[in-house]
């Protein structure tokens, strides 16, 4: 899913690895991908799926959690992505933007 929607945004990555949320010590239920596109540029990718809606607070949940993969790989990353199935609060979506995520 995640692959196929970069894909038709003209984004084709060399190289793409999934994370275990454990070697991260986290317990939620998320999908973490460390990727690296054809220009060298590594990209961090989440995948979210829930029903409740994400609140300021998961925001905050997501930005420790990108926190601790920036420690795991030794390295930051050029973007962040977050995929979204849930209903998303209209400040979380600003505070989203503000941290320079891209939600799709």
């Amino acid at each position: 899913m995640v692959v196929d929607s970069l894909r038709k945004k003209g984004k084709l990555f060399k190289k793409m690895q999934e994370v275990a949320p454990k070697e991260l010590g986290i317990r939620n239920k998320i999908k973490i991908y460390i990727a690296t596109d054809t220009y060298g540029y590594f990209w961090a990718i989440f995948a979210v799926s829930q029903k409740s809606r994400i609140l300021m607070k998961d925001v905050y949940k997501f930005e420790e959690i990108y926190a601790k993969l920036t420690l795991y790989c030794e390295h930051n990353f050029k973007h962040k992505i977050i995929f979204i199935d849930a209903p998303l609060c209209s400040k979380a979506q600003k505070a989203f933007k503000e941290a320079l995520w891209k939600i799709q």
